[in-house]
């Protein structure tokens, strides 16, 4: 028991909290079961340290009535304490549990996949020419569609882009 408590005591959960990348509610749920297990610990170390036998010899010598001491004695060596079948709990705790891994395993997989995502765009981006670089060519080649605008823009005499002026600014010296 006393080793069991000095690995609780040696467990840094700030830090398993903070690598782990746990939400607000799973923390705050785990610290309030921490607190429950540790409330019943110690409510367990309190009533096991307490006797558990009866001395009807001392309750005969006090009380007159020995016919209750007797009864009482009976009552007791006759106790038999209730077992509870628990499978049911047990096998809701494994779903829940099966159920936790599975989704944990298909956020992995998730994050596997956006995470070579973002690599191939960091790796696009690292090997993109500078912007001085390029050329109208060049940009036409990526999007044509923006090469159309240009040309019939061009065919209608519209040499300004609509809200360009809105949004920076009209920069002529004119």
């Amino acid at each position: 028991m006393a080793a069991r408590a000095a690995t609780a005591a040696a467990v840094d959960f700030s830090r398993i909290y903070s690598s782990l990348g746990l939400g607000k509610e799973t923390i705050s749920a785990l610290q309030a079961f921490r607190k429950r297990h540790s409330e019943a610990q110690r409510l367990h170390g309190v009533y096991a340290a307490q006797p558990t036998t009866v001395d009807f010899a001392h309750y005969r010598s006090v009380l007159k009535n020995k016919a209750i001491v007797d009864e009482l004695e009976k009552i007791l060596k006759d106790f038999k304490p209730v077992t509870y079948d628990v499978n049911a709990q047990i096998k809701a705790i494994d779903a829940f549990e099966a159920k936790a891994v599975q989704s944990a395993s298909e956020t992995e997989t998730k994050i596997d996949a956006e995470i070579a995502q973002l690599k191939e765009t960091l790796a696009n981006i690292e090997d993109a020419r500078p912007f001085d670089e390029l050329t109208t060519d060049d940009v036409a080649k990526a999007h044509p569609r923006l090469e159309q605008v240009v040309e019939s823009m061009v065919k209608q005499g519209k040499w300004n882009v609509p809200g360009y002026n809105e949004k920076f600014g009209n920069l002529s010296v004119m």
